[in-house]
């Protein structure tokens, strides 16, 4: 039986495609292939195919790879209603809450004017005179202690 299928040539990390008609017990890589069919380049996603020896390999009853059925129809090749339609697989993402694109979003803290504000008014004093602090410290400890009393 007859086998219609993708043989990766190209270098290392750059794959390019040649679709061949081989025997379907061999291996894509053995080299022994009845018919060259055309390329493909996943890369620029371009397929250059002869359609009619992809036709006549078709009606004598060669089996496209599911791959082949998807770039033959994306080259308007007829195909025979025997040739069965690739489905796209509904996939699904094994723990999606540790995806950060689905995770809930995070409370950003933001902190008050208010607070920032009486750190820069410190930060002038300190800089302006050392006895100022000083002073403010003697004058809340003399109002704190009428007030217990």
């Amino acid at each position: 039986m007859l086998a219609i299928r993708m043989q990766r040539t190209g270098r290392k990390g750059h794959a390019m495609y040649r679709m061949v008609v081989q025997d379907a017990r061999r291996t894509p890589t053995s080299g022994k292939i009845v018919a060259y069919l055309g390329s493909y380049d996943p890369h620029s996603k371009q397929a250059t195919i002869n359609k009619d020896k992809a036709g006549f390999y078709l009606e004598h009853g060669a089996q496209p790879s599911p791959r082949a059925v998807v770039i033959l129809k994306s080259e308007q090749v007829k195909l025979p209603k025997w040739v069965a339609d690739v489905k796209q697989i509904q996939r699904s993402v094994r723990n999606p809450e540790k995806r950060r694109s689905t995770a809930p979003a995070k409370p950003v803290v933001e902190t008050p004017s208010e607070e920032v504000a009486p750190v820069a008014e410190e930060s002038q004093s300190e800089a302006g005179s050392t006895e100022a602090p000083a002073e403010a410290e003697e004058v809340k400890t003399e109002e704190a202690t009428p007030a217990e009393a």
